[in-house]
């Protein structure tokens, strides 16, 4: 399946409406769930459900060469930021917002010395992140690393919401879990407004934004970059 497919992609926005609808419904619970792995799986490598499905994951890093994979700015209409920067950006998200705010985990970040291994020291969203920082980290970055780093993230996402229990995904977000993305500097002081925009939302509404359209939204636009950039 090659989610590049204007079909594929309209299925998936059918879905992901439909989890919407049932999401917070205890009684639909084990659908939901088993919805949102199907969703995540087509937004990561195929080998975190060890599917053999094309993903969008694989059409944005197929022939994806390293020169495309940190160009920035970009020519690009809606983002000049690069595909290094947006990969990294969604990453980040969603290792944050699932294990800190959902689990009350620590990151996947800070195991397995993933920063070392990036070459980068930024450890926040990439929110309000200057654009010379942008240039400074897509040209430093680790490609092979943070696509690992993001497999392990997607992982991690599907055990974390694999444990939730019934009624569970109506549950409001905990303050002082907002408090740790600070503690952590997860969120830099510049970007408060993205943790009060996180302060107001349900599991659901999490699962339903970074874990799922975020990453769609942002694959989506590094493939159109990809395509400008080879022209």
């Amino acid at each position: 399946m090659i989610l590049l497919d204007l079909k594929q992609r309209k299925v998936w926005n059918e879905q992901h409406r439909l989890l919407t609808a049932i999401i917070s419904k205890p009684e639909e619970h084990s659908r939901a769930t088993e919805l949102f792995i199907s969703q995540h799986s087509l937004l990561h490598s195929p080998s975190i459900l060890e599917t053999y499905q094309t993903t969008l994951e694989d059409e944005l890093l197929r022939d994806l060469d390293e020169k495309v994979f940190r160009h920035d700015p970009t020519p690009n209409p809606d983002t000049n930021n690069s595909i290094a920067w947006h990969l990294w950006h969604i990453a980040r998200i969603e290792d944050m917002t699932m294990n800190i705010l959902v689990a009350t985990e620590s990151q996947v970040l800070f195991e397995e010395n993933w920063l070392e291994k990036m070459n980068i020291d930024y450890i926040h969203s990439g929110n309000d992140m200057s654009e010379k920082d942008i240039a400074l980290m897509s040209s430093r970055i680790e490609m092979k690393q943070l696509v690992a780093y993001r497999r392990a993230v997607g992982k991690r996402t599907q055990q974390v919401v694999s444990k939730l229990k019934p009624g569970q995904f109506k549950e409001k977000v905990e303050q002082e879990r907002i408090g740790q993305l600070f503690k952590e500097n997860a969120v830099s002081q510049n970007s408060k407004w993205l943790a009060e925009y996180w302060s107001k939302k349900t599991i659901a509404g999490l699962i339903l934004m970074p874990a799922t359209r975020h990453n769609f939204l942002h694959l989506n636009k590094c493939i159109r970059i990809k395509e400008r950039l080879r022209k």
